[in-house]
């Protein structure tokens, strides 16, 4: 029965997956803000005060708020974005306008006058030193900066709504999800597309018929103000709340670093989402996830699989930089492990390589590439053919064919590439990724391996990492066969 359910449901994702070429529309929804980072180096303090003393500093700006989600769903394939926003009549509201139209975003503004509100921050060695904003969340902001006034909602967004696969709400808190043109106009569109809403705790209640909602945990507990421990029991007992006071589908309570807790009945047992390990920026990382959550759900996917993907994209997000990849090219799930080792080297990082059969992965196994991937950047697993395999090994191997391998290896976090090659020897395949590193495991202590003249030949050095004792594929499969011989 488990298995028919689980086909059914394979079958209807591939059903409703997009086909090549095949184009949709999301249409954003939201406060939109112009982001500016002043970046620079922080090597001493200021003799007037002991603060530190940024120099060396570069200014990027980008889309803020439901403008940055636009941005990111812009670098989708076979996707067209419409924003729906208020953006003001000033150089900030300027700015944003061009880069936006850099993105290839659709811009519908309902504003009539006011300010764009700006948020600066002061980054130096990765971390933010100070923030201020330029805001208009009352009338006017310490600077003396204007609110935004939007008039009445254009007829291309109720059109734009209509034709949309599907729309995702940001709501920072500024006013135009309590539109009531706009409220209507949402609540419209939910009855025939899926509709996401990113809640904030100075906005509004997401629309009758949205079919998730996203909040991450400091919003779920603002929201609810239930003093329940901050963990994942806490967070989903505020999902199950959520869900009973919001006229929404599924709540997804997100919570950062340990990925998300989705509950869809409180009658039921919650999903939840473990995020991989990931360190960097996490600016806009919840505009990622609530992006991807949105251009899944249209697509036709389960609200599981599509939390799921949101999660591993927010965490991709962050690994790539946060909002400093948007000035790079969009990766998707699929870059080539070449591509990627390209990508890493000409950022200044170290590639790293590791090869072997990998049959019947074990923890002898893990604990190679665990050590492999602390060496550098990005991890690249060269992994030998069942063609290769059988004339190391012997016509028995391999015990598992070279897809599941290379499938059970792109799932470790510490992999993050593999390259299948042919020969009995990896030197053609290392010629071509040509790494920084080339790990081998304590086994190899002492010895010279074949292809380390290579390596070295482009700079590259050949290592060995400690040898976790007691763990042989090969041993390990003739006890099994002995075993099944005996009986």
């Amino acid at each position: 029965m488990c298995a028919a359910v689980d086909a059914h449901f394979v079958e209807a994702d591939a059903a409703a997956a997009e086909e090549p070429g095949d184009t949709r529309r999301l249409v954003v929804v939201g406060d939109v803000l112009l982001d500016r980072d002043i970046t620079g180096t922080a090597e001493r303090l200021s003799p007037e005060a002991p603060v530190p003393v940024v120099s060396n500093v570069r200014t990027t700006e980008r889309p803020g708020g439901a403008g940055l989600a636009a941005a990111l769903a812009a670098r989708e394939p076979n996707w067209r974005i419409t924003l729906v926003c208020g953006l003001g009549q000033d150089a900030p509201g300027a700015r944003v306008r061009a880069l936006l139209d850099e993105a290839g975003v659709e811009i519908i503004s309902l504003a009539i006058g006011g300010a764009t509100p700006t948020k600066t921050r002061v980054r130096a060695a990765g971390r933010t030193l100070l923030r201020f904003d330029a805001d208009s969340d009352s009338g006017a902001d310490s600077v003396g900066t204007a609110a935004l006034r939007l008039g009445p909602l254009p007829p291309e967004a109720r059109a734009r709504l209509a034709e949309a696969s599907a729309v995702l709400v940001c709501d920072y808190g500024r006013g135009i999800t309590a539109h009531d043109d706009v409220r209507q106009a949402l609540t419209d569109a939910a009855t025939g597309r899926p509709l996401v809403w990113d809640p904030h705790p100075r906005g509004t209640a997401p629309v009758p018929g949205t079919a998730l909602a996203v909040p991450n945990a400091e919003e779920a507990l603002a929201l609810t103000g239930d003093a329940a421990p901050r963990d994942l029991a806490g967070d989903a007992a505020r999902a199950v709340r959520l869900l009973a006071r919001w006229p929404v589908k599924q709540v997804a309570v997100t919570r950062g670093c340990d990925g998300a807790v989705l509950v869809a009945d409180p009658e039921s047992h919650p999903l939840v989402v473990p995020a991989r390990r990931a360190t960097g920026d996490a600016c806009g990382a919840g505009d990622r996830l609530a992006v991807t959550a949105a251009l899944m759900l249209g697509t036709g996917r389960l609200p599981s699989h599509a939390v799921a993907a949101a999660v591993d994209a927010a965490t991709q997000y962050v690994t790539s930089g946060g909002p400093s990849s948007l000035t790079a090219r969009p990766v998707t799930a699929t870059t080539d492990p070449q591509e990627l080792a390209a990508r890493v080297r000409k950022h200044g990082g170290r590639v790293v390589g590791a090869g072997g059969c990998f049959d019947l992965l074990h923890a002898g196994h893990l604990a190679l590439l665990e050590q492999a991937r602390r060496l550098g950047d990005t991890l690249v697993v060269c992994l030998n053919s069942d063609a290769s395999v059988r004339r190391l090994k012997g016509e028995s191997r391999p015990a598992v064919g070279e897809r599941e391998r290379a499938m059970l290896l792109e799932a470790l976090d510490c992999v993050d590439g593999v390259l299948v090659f042919d020969e009995d020897t990896p030197e053609r395949i290392l010629a071509e990724l040509r790494p920084d590193v080339w790990v081998k495991g304590g086994d190899y202590a002492g010895q010279r391996v074949p292809e380390a003249g290579l390596v070295e030949s482009w700079g590259g050095s050949v290592v060995t990492v400690p040898y976790l004792d007691g763990h042989s594929t090969t041993s390990r499969i003739d006890r099994l066969t002995g075993r099944v011989g005996a009986q």
